[in-house]
């Protein structure tokens, strides 16, 4: 009888139905003629249907108005029988990754509704992983004679080979087959939603481009497989860091994507692109040996830096070179100056190259004192270029530069003859330090120019230690062994410089002999404050050095409660500007003549943090009225703001630092036209030594206020803004 009702419910409409019955009441003699026949035919139709069942090619259901299975073929799954009485709702659940399914209705929602379901692919929730089906769900609502709701009738068929089928040529035309996550056609249809989506409210979405450096190392010589593997076990470390924050693609080659809707806080951005940065850079095994690479990342948030996907895109490539170029292995967010910034570094490479010849590089030194009595112990070659036109060029500008085009070697080499032939006219008991870059400890001829260099200058080989980053490790292994050795043959001492500012790995210094251990200035900086994790940490270095039978030298120290902290940890040798900073040779030549070889400390007795000298235009926002300023110093948390009198303290201002970066403010000092004022809000790094907000105001918002400003009753101007005059003004 059951499915005599689901025939009789596929086979035809309520209205049909109702004009069916009245016919077979009819109390005429062809009617009973006519029923019989209809007896006879619903027996064969029965008969077909059971014949149908038997086959398995597909199989009927039916359901109550309420929903609940009331019918299911026996020969669907093997617990067919048991689901009668359940909610089809909670026995069958539809796949989200169905690629044909477009409808965005739930089916919840369908069924409820009493909508007509048509091959919509569902499986049973309950079979078990060895038993998962597909099949293709079709049905109808059924309707009584009075037009009562009474249920569905519906059929299925097993779509299980084609659906799956299906559903893997729809994952190869969105994923990578090699490491598993999106492709570059996936990940380009998903920016453009999102950015769709989200440009009528103006909210944000952020981008990260990523680029793994030394890649092509990996493959040269370890081979192409090793260099899949590599990719492979990239993307799980990519995975496991943004988690749910972000979705990940690989574009191709050693390039990835990061989109993270609704998600604009530059802090937290920075510091998830510092967290990536270090995971990607940790040692990989492959094949039983290691590799190591390193990773830069360049970052661009919509609508702030651009409101499509080509503009996104294009401003976080623009990064990702500033922070390949700014030296490789950091982050950095763009700014519309990257663009300058370019421009800027080509005409640079262009005059370095010339910088040589016209003798515009010079070496300066810097101290190392011994802490115990204050005596001189050793010196760091420091390179300085004083261009002819531009004036003093900083290091941390024309180093990557050189590193980029590949200018470090010569440069190096040069440092590092004149910096030998300087250092053999000091006392026998003056060490040399000379930063080694990794493309210069690379090339294959650096140790016979560092053995040139100490035959012609003089210098005895213990006297001269080379300082290396962690870089270095970035090649073939094998390569790096050979190259210590033969550096060790020579006799040179070697330095870890800025331990602990990367992933500082024991097994380097399990494996290299290293003699000394430099402390990275940035747990300095910070080693006075309340917060004592990075007193603990240079503790820490010292205690480890000591137990490998090497020296450690505390780089940064300006202050006398750092130069204190740092004493009581056990240091035994500091360098920085509380002693003095890097002299040109001529007046480190005129201390050695007097036998001046002791420093005595010189500085303030309290760190403060850092504050960058600027001469920046900002606007200063109070009330109603916005006023022009200029910034000559910034810090995170505060600013020194020039421009302004008669502004209390305890006035709350907001500073305009441009491009919808706006910082609450409050002012701490007042004297004449120049205030100090504290951040509410510290402000974060933008990964290329400067800082910025954590948020921004979108440009929408900007317009919407600006336009009700304009529009808003002015009242009394407050404060008097005072002309400023600088030498430069960067606006």
């Amino acid at each position: 009888m059951v499915v005599r009702g689901i025939l009789k419910g596929l086979a035809r409409s309520p209205t049909q139905g109702r004009s069916g019955d009245k016919a077979l009441l009819s109390p005429t003699g062809s009617a009973s003629v006519r029923h019989s026949s209809a007896n006879s035919d619903m027996l064969a139709r029965q008969a077909v249907l059971d014949e149908f069942e038997q086959a398995g090619f597909s199989w009927l259901w039916s359901t109550d108005s309420e929903g609940r299975l009331s019918y299911i073929s026996p020969g669907a799954m093997a617990k067919a029988p048991a689901l009668v009485g359940k909610l089809l709702t909670s026995v069958i659940e539809t796949d989200p990754e169905n690629p044909d399914e477009r409808s965005g209705r739930p089916l919840t929602f369908q069924i409820s509704a009493h909508c007509r379901i048509s091959d919509l692919v569902v499986r049973f929730t309950g079979a078990a992983g060895n038993d998962l089906r597909w099949w293709a769900l079709s049905g109808q609502p059924y309707m009584l004679p009075d037009g009562t709701f009474a249920g569905y009738r519906g059929f299925a068929r097993d779509v299980t080979s084609e659906y799956r089928r299906k559903r893997e040529d729809s994952r190869a035309a969105a994923f990578d087959s090699l490491t598993g996550l999106f492709n570059r056609h996936r990940m380009t249809g998903r920016l453009d939603a999102v950015l769709a989506a989200f440009r009528p409210t103006g909210q944000c979405c952020g981008l990260m481009m990523m680029d793994l450096d030394r890649f092509k190392h990996v493959n040269d010589t370890m081979g192409h497989p090793a260099g899949d593997e590599l990719l492979r076990q990239v993307a799980d470390r990519l995975r496991t860091v943004v988690g749910d924050r972000g979705e990940i693609g690989r574009m191709g080659g050693d390039e990835f994507q990061i989109i993270m809707p609704n998600f604009d806080d530059r802090g937290q951005m920075g510091e998830l692109a510092a967290k990536l940065i270090q995971m990607v850079s940790q040692p990989y095994a492959i094949d039983g040996k290691r590799a190591v690479i390193g990773a830069s990342l360049g970052i661009a948030v919509a609508p702030h830096d651009g409101d499509t996907r080509e503009a996104l895109v294009a401003s976080a490539d623009l990064a990702l070179y500033a922070a390949k170029n700014g030296g490789r292995g950091q982050f950095r967010f763009f700014s519309s100056e990257l663009q300058d910034e370019a421009m800027e570094r080509s005409v640079l490479n262009h005059d370095l190259r010339e910088a040589l010849v016209r003798e515009e590089l010079e070496l300066h030194y810097q101290p190392v004192v011994r802490i115990d009595d204050n005596m001189v112990v050793g010196f760091e070659a420091l390179m300085r270029w004083n261009h002819s036109e531009r004036g003093a060029i900083s290091p941390s500008v024309f180093i990557p530069i050189a590193e980029e085009s590949n200018l470090i070697v010569p440069l190096g080499d040069w440092a590092l003859r004149q910096a030998c032939t300087d250092a053999a006219k000091w006392p026998q008991s003056v060490r040399l330090g000379v930063n080694i870059s990794s493309v210069q400890f690379a090339n294959p001829s650096f140790v016979a120019t560092v053995a040139d260099a100490l035959e012609q200058s003089g210098l005895e080989p213990q006297r001269l230690e080379l300082e290396l980053t962690e870089n270095v490790f970035m090649r073939d292994t094998e390569l790096v062994d050979e190259a210590f050795a033969a550096l060790k043959g020579l006799g040179v001492r070697l330095a870890l410089d800025d331990f602990g500012s990367g992933y500082s790995s024991l097994r380097y210094l399990q494996s290299a002999p290293f003699d000394t251990l430099k402390v990275d200035r940035s747990f300095v900086a910070t080693c006075a404050a309340d917060d004592q994790n990075s007193a603990k940490i240079i503790s820490a270095i010292i205690g480890l050095a000591d137990a490998l039978g090497m020296e450690t030298t505390v780089e940064g120290v300006e202050a006398f409660d750092q130069l204190e902290v740092v004493r009581d940890r056990g240091a035994k040798q500091v360098q920085g500007h509380i002693f003095a900073n890097a002299i040109p040779v001529v007046e480190v030549n005129r201390h050695m003549e007097s036998g001046a070889l002791k420093i005595e400390p010189n500085g303030p007795s309290r760190h403060r943090i850092e504050r960058r000298a600027v001469f920046r235009r900002v606007g200063i926002i109070h009330d109603d009225h916005r006023y022009e300023a200029v910034m000559r110093d910034l810090s995170r948390v505060g600013a020194r703001i020039d421009g302004l009198l008669g502004v209390p303290v305890g006035t709350n201002l907001v500073v305009d630092l441009g491009g919808g970066q706006l910082a609450v403010s409050v002012v701490t000092r007042s004297q004449g036209p120049v205030i100090g004022v504290e951040f509410e809000t510290p402000l974060t790094s933008d990964g290329a030594g400067g800082l910025c907000t954590r948020h921004r105001l979108s440009p929408m918002m900007l317009a919407v206020a600006n336009a009700a400003s304009e529009a808003a009753p002015k009242g009394r101007q407050q404060f008097m803004e005072v002309a400023v005059r600088g030498s430069r003004d960067h606006g």
